[in-house]
């Protein structure tokens, strides 16, 4: 359907087909006022008498006694959901509806919570766009797999209703504020060490929000997923060498700050060959509540998760376990040679109900586990939007129960899907208490990305519990600052304590750090103290003079020991100009940049996108899948949609 010109008292006599399940096809009868889209509640005497009634062939009743017939032989883990298989949102609707236009008639044709608002632009429950975007999504009549919500509108992804905000509405999502790392003076404290973050779901949430026409909202911006989203083609690691990873460091002007320095730290996991992965027991554990019902959470789900399928072998196997108010088996653990039975368990996959994520958790762990496979790869992958609202809730609760499971030796990822209500803190929380790994799926081409391209660093772990810490050297280090991983943060203590959790890096993952640092005689950025009465400050060693800028000291385990390995490197500034580094060093404070502009950050200096996208443009000779390219487009939205109006303050 055309977008109509905005007027009113427009005639409309049409046919629209619905390709949705129980949905053949509405008839539209009557005449359909189109209001302006300027959002508005209110509802004039001749809009009232003007309406659009649509009607469902086969009638609701009888489509839903044929879905409930199908779910009965489908999915034994719906069946306690019979009576309202679609959850207590909402079912298909009534047979006749009536709206004060054609976008929230066929809204309310879905269902009895869909579609309530008038005029196209209207806000919805949780959404936007014409026919009040449904519970989660934005689209005409908030057209779903099921029923309601999901983005079926044919807008290009940055274009805007007029009215809607260019800054995001994130009420009904959940993310973990960050505070930014200060600047630490050398003399006051000259260590630094945090744990290592594999996770990448940041970039694509953010990616995903520019898309859609808005600015992300701050604490949905982690600098460090930013970086560790791409591939910083570090030299690798051959199968002769004794550690699992190589360790790069490169150092060189700060572009956004040019009388300071900026440390590049870089981590290359060994790489394996699909062919060479170990034997995989995976149990894929999927979220069906009612909140999946958007077609950017379970469709795409499903389409994703068949990617993987299509990489199976012989010596895989596969399991799936749903969850919703209850959780159940959906498939047992199967042979990877059955692909059409496992893509076919997938395929039946219904949204409905509230969610009990922790029980679910529970199953898939202990179903993991029942079938351990020694020396192979034993993950449970988790599809969710994160919203779990009955059973275990309590993120406290949550953290004991993840941190429990992972002691089983199986590792998990977190695959986060959809809109609107995505809590993305919880999702994080469990990748990063359970020895795993996060990601935002926001397309079918990202699904590709980490479950097919990138399955060796999303699934096969070649070293647990990483971690990093840095000495500065006084004489040559003034202060330092470490630009995110700000809820990775370890107490110097814990990096010695093998005892202590920290990050996994998968073959092929690519992990990178980056520290600002000011040197003797800059002007200080962390203020200043009296001198002290009682003590001088700290003598130096010898090793002081050595003209080193820093040590960089490494810890990590094998991905079944329980004893950590050190690895220790020396770095002398190069003196190098931002123009004389690699395109690895290029790239990462490119996106350190655009990343700090997204938040405001009090320390983006003189940091701009046109700034940032030279940096990235240098950096585009290893681009062979393109995510470089579209940094440069994502860029380019910032710029249209506008940040101006962001002041650059500290967060209260």
């Amino acid at each position: 359907m055309e977008r109509p010109t905005p007027r009113l008292g427009v005639p409309v006599a049409l046919l629209v087909a619905i390709p949705v399940a129980g949905l053949s096809a509405c008839a539209l009868l009557g005449r359909a006022p189109l209001e302006d889209p300027t959002p508005s509640r209110e509802v004039t005497p001749e809009q009232r008498t003007a309406q659009v009634v649509l009607e469902a062939d086969p009638p609701a009743e009888l489509a839903r006694e044929e879905r409930r017939a199908e779910d009965r032989d489908a999915v034994p883990v719906l069946e306690a959901m019979q009576g309202a298989w679609n959850g207590p949102t909402s079912p298909y609707g009534a047979d006749q509806t009536s709206g004060h236009d054609a976008f929230s008639a066929l809204g309310a044709l879905m269902g009895d919570q869909v579609g309530s608002s008038f005029g196209y632009g209207g806000l919805g429950l949780r959404g936007t766009g014409r026919g009040a975007g449904g519970t989660g999504g934005l689209g005409l009549g908030s057209l779903g797999t099921i029923g309601h919500g999901g983005p079926a509108s044919a807008l290009p992804p940055a274009t805007r209703w007029p009215g809607l905000p260019t800054e995001a509405d994130a009420s009904g999502e959940g993310y973990a504020h960050v505070e930014e790392n200060d600047f630490v003076p050398t003399r006051d404290e000259a260590i630094s060490t945090f744990a290592v973050d594999v996770d990448t779901a940041s970039f694509t949430n953010v990616r995903r929000f520019l898309f859609d026409g808005m600015l992300p909202p701050p604490d949905a911006v982690r600098v460090e997923e930013m970086l560790n989203y791409f591939d910083h083609d570090y030299a690798a690691p051959s199968a002769r060498e004794r550690h699992p990873f190589l360790v790069h460091t490169e150092t060189g002007e700060c572009p956004w700050a040019p009388t300071h320095r900026l440390l590049q730290v870089g981590v290359q996991g060994r790489r394996l060959h699909p062919s060479d992965l170990p034997p995989r027991n995976l149990v894929f554990l999927v979220d069906v509540s009612g909140s999946m019902m958007d077609p950017r959470k379970l469709p795409l789900l499903v389409e994703g998760l068949g990617f993987l399928v299509d990489t199976l072998r012989a010596q895989d196997r596969v399991a799936i376990v749903a969850y919703a108010g209850q959780s159940g088996i959906v498939l047992p653990p199967t042979d990877g040679r059955n692909r059409a039975q496992i893509r076919a368990a997938l395929s039946r996959l219904r949204a409905g109900g509230s969610t009990n994520g922790a029980g679910g958790i529970r199953q898939a762990y202990a179903l993991a586990h029942r079938h351990f496979v020694r020396g192979g790869i034993n993950r449970v992958i988790l599809a969710t939007d994160g919203d779990f609202n009955v059973g275990t809730t309590d993120r406290a609760a949550l953290e004991r129960l993840i941190e429990d499971k992972r002691k089983s030796g199986v590792f998990l990822t977190v695959l986060g899907f959809g809109t609107g209500n995505v809590k993305d803190a919880t999702m994080e929380m469990l990748a990063d208490k359970g020895n795993g790994n996060y990601a935002y799926i926001d397309s079918i081409r990202e699904a590709e990305k980490v479950l097919v391209r990138e399955a060796g660093a999303t699934l096969a772990t070649v070293a647990k519990d990483v971690k990093i810490q840095v000495e500065f050297n006084p004489l040559q280090v003034a202060e330092y600052r470490l630009i995110g991983y700000e809820n990775r943060a370890l107490a110097d203590r814990d990096f010695n304590d093998d005892t202590k959790d920290a990050g996994e890096i998968g073959a092929g993952h690519t992990v990178t750090a980056l520290y600002e640092v000011i040197p003797p005689g800059a002007a200080s950025a962390a203020g200043s103290v009296d001198p002290l009465k009682y003590q001088d400050k700290p003598a130096t060693t010898d090793a002081a003079s050595s003209g080193e800028l820093m040590t960089v000291k490494l810890r990590y385990k094998q991905p079944e020991g329980d004893t950590s390995t050190l690895i220790t490197r020396p770095v002398k500034d190069g003196d190098l100009g931002i123009d004389q580094t690699s395109d690895n060093f290029r790239l990462a404070a490119g996106v350190a940049s655009m990343a700090m502009i997204l938040r405001s950050s009090e320390y983006a200096g003189d940091a701009t996108l046109d700034s940032a996208r030279k940096l990235v443009n240098g950096a585009l000779a290893q681009d062979p899948f393109g995510d470089r390219k579209e940094l440069l487009v994502l860029i380019d939205k910032i710029k249209e949609i506008g940040i101006e109006g962001r002041a650059r303050t500290r967060a209260p």
